[in-house]
């Protein structure tokens, strides 16, 4: 039996929400904000689909970062939706989702991954304590995001 899940964290980001949107819809410029990035020294990336929004794909392979694939399914001025599919070490097909909402002293950006886990995954997670780690990486690339959107 599957369990749903939900993690989200948030940031206000001093920067407009144009400023911030570019580096969320082209998949190359996630290579400077992502925590997921300098995880893995020899980390290989191929890119395909549209360059950028609706269509651009970014698929990854590692020892420490698995594989898996990300595609952007729709994008508007206040919203990213990915669909992001793991293959290694573990299957999963899960949405994760940008929204970037105007705010005084910027933009609140938030990243919420949703999904579905089955037992054995289930028991992974908890027993490995894995939605805190995976909070403190959304936090991380939040920083990182911030730090692009106005470098």
């Amino acid at each position: 039996m599957a369990t749903p899940f939900v993690i989200e964290r948030s940031r206000v980001i001093p920067a407009a929400p144009e400023q911030i949107r570019p580096h969320l819809v082209d998949f190359r410029k996630w290579v400077a904000w992502s925590p997921w990035e300098e995880l893995d020294a020899d980390l290989q990336r191929s890119y395909s689909g549209a360059e950028q929004g609706v269509g651009a794909k970014y698929a990854w392979a590692g020892k420490k970062a698995g594989e898996g694939t990300m595609e952007i399914t729709d994008a508007s001025d206040s919203e990213v939706d990915i669909r992001l599919l793991f293959t290694k070490p573990f299957r999963a097909d899960n949405r994760t989702l940008f929204r970037l909402e105007p705010v005084d002293g910027g933009t609140r950006v938030t990243w919420r991954m949703t999904g579905e886990r089955g037992a054995f995954s289930a028991l992974f997670v908890k027993l490995f304590r894995m939605d805190p780690k995976i909070e403190a990486d959304f936090d991380k690339g939040l920083v990182g995001l911030d730090q692009a959107a106005r470098g």
